[in-house]
Order: structure tokens, then sequence, then C-alpha cells
């Protein structure tokens, strides 16, 4: 039975984890810098999609309902954390200096997510079954907002990310700091 049939919103939230994972395994292989621009922008593009359907929808069913509320309270900093990364990977170039890098950090905090989502028994996802949610009433509203969502993004026109745990301050970047001996 496939999802589009009787939607699970965990099955498809769990989707959209292997997608990405995909996704970022294709970028990491990536040589030409086109490829490399055009995978990153469709991991961005899927987990701006996938956070926004996290917090309209699923996270505030979970909320008052699962065990360890805390868990809500640290995956919406990790969305912001990884929309960060997303709002900088969008507004740069692949040749430029850290696009490699923060590829890589976003892979790494995306994969500690879906971790923390997906464990066993503790995870956000096995509360929310233990909980009783309807989860296939929230697959179905997942996959409307989804459809919508593809729409309003289609050719990469994301808007900026928003943020809900992060105050906005104020940064000053300076130079990476130089390895000994480069003085």
């Amino acid at each position: 039975m496939s999802s589009r049939e009787k939607p699970d919103a965990i099955a498809l939230l769990k989707e959209d984890h292997r997608k990405v994972e995909d996704l970022f395994e294709k970028a990491e292989k990536a040589r030409d810098e086109d490829r490399k621009k055009m995978v990153v922008q469709q991991i961005c593009t899927e987990l701006v999609i996938h956070t926004i359907v996290e917090e309209e929808i699923f996270y505030p069913a979970c909320k008052d309902q699962i065990e360890d509320e805390e868990l809500l309270d640290e995956s919406y900093v990790e969305h912001d954390g990884a929309k960060v990364l997303i709002a900088e990977l969008l507004d740069s170039e692949p040749d430029a200096e850290f696009y490699d890098a923060k590829v890589t950090v976003l892979s790494e905090m995306i994969k500690h997510h879906v971790k923390e989502e997906e464990k066993r028994s503790e995870g956000l996802f096995a509360q929310a079954r233990e909980a009783g949610l309807d989860i296939e009433a929230l697959g179905q509203r997942i996959m409307v907002r989804k459809d919508e969502l593809k729409r309003q993004f289609a050719g990469g026109n994301l808007p900026p990310p928003h943020t809900r745990s992060f105050s906005g301050h104020k940064l000053v970047q300076d130079n990476p700091v130089a390895a000994a001996g480069d003085t």
C-alpha cells in the first residue's frame, strides 16, 4: 500500500528523511559545480517543505501529548540551526569558501535530527504513536500541505526561512583563523 492511498504521517515524514539522505549522498559525489548546486537546491527545497509541515502540523499535534516534551523544543532548535545553513547555501555558490563544509554540517545535523525522531521507543515518532495521535488524519493534512508547498516553491522559489527559537543576534563575520605558519 502506498502512502498516497492511506497516508500515515510518520511514514510520510520518514519518506522525506530517506529522500534527503539520498540527496546528500548525491551532493557529496557531485564533482561538477552546476550539478552540486542543483542537488543542494533540491536538498534545501525538500528540507524547507519538511520543516514547514512538521512545524505547522506534526509538532503542534504532539504538543501536550507526548511523554518527553523537551524533544519538541530540541526539534524546533535543530530545525532553526538547519535553516541558518539552508539560507547560507541558497545565498551562495559551490565555489564559495565553506560551501562544501556547510553542506557537510547540514547533512550531519539532519542525520542527528532524524535519529532523534526515529528512535525505536523514545523517539518523537514512537512517542506520537504511543500517545495515540491520529497518524492517518495527520498524514492527510501533511500530504495536502506538501503538495501546496511544492507548487508554491516550484523552480526554487523558496522564501527566507522562518525561525522559532533563534532571536536574530547581530553577528560580525571575521576572516577564518589562519593556520599556524600562515602569517
